[in-house]
């Protein structure tokens, strides 16, 4: 169930009315696929399913919840970065209302 969760919450991402949303949205997908890369990797070390397939979709898992942890990291850094532009222009401005 958590491999599948993955895509419907990116389909909710893309469809984010806001960053804020957005990322909490991705946040759950990345949740999801470290669940499913848990399970995956238990299958493996139980020896369930074809060996091969199962270590595939080991890697695939571990390759998704690096993109899904890139995702999560570039958005917060970008809305700190947004964060700070935003004050730093709002400062700038009151500084020169005063003068």
């Amino acid at each position: 169930r958590s491999g599948t969760s993955i895509g419907a919450n990116l389909e909710e991402a893309k469809a984010a009315s806001t960053k804020r949303e957005f990322l909490r949205d991705i946040e759950i997908s990345l949740r999801e696929a470290r669940e499913a890369w848990y399970w995956l990797r238990i299958y493996k070390e139980l020896r369930l399913g074809d060996p091969q397939t199962v270590l595939e979709l080991v890697n695939e898992a571990d390759s998704i919840v690096r993109i899904l942890t890139t995702i999560v990291i570039t958005t917060k850094r970008r809305m700190v970065t947004v964060g700070v532009v935003s004050a730093f222009c709002i400062l700038n401005s009151a500084l020169l209302l005063s003068s």
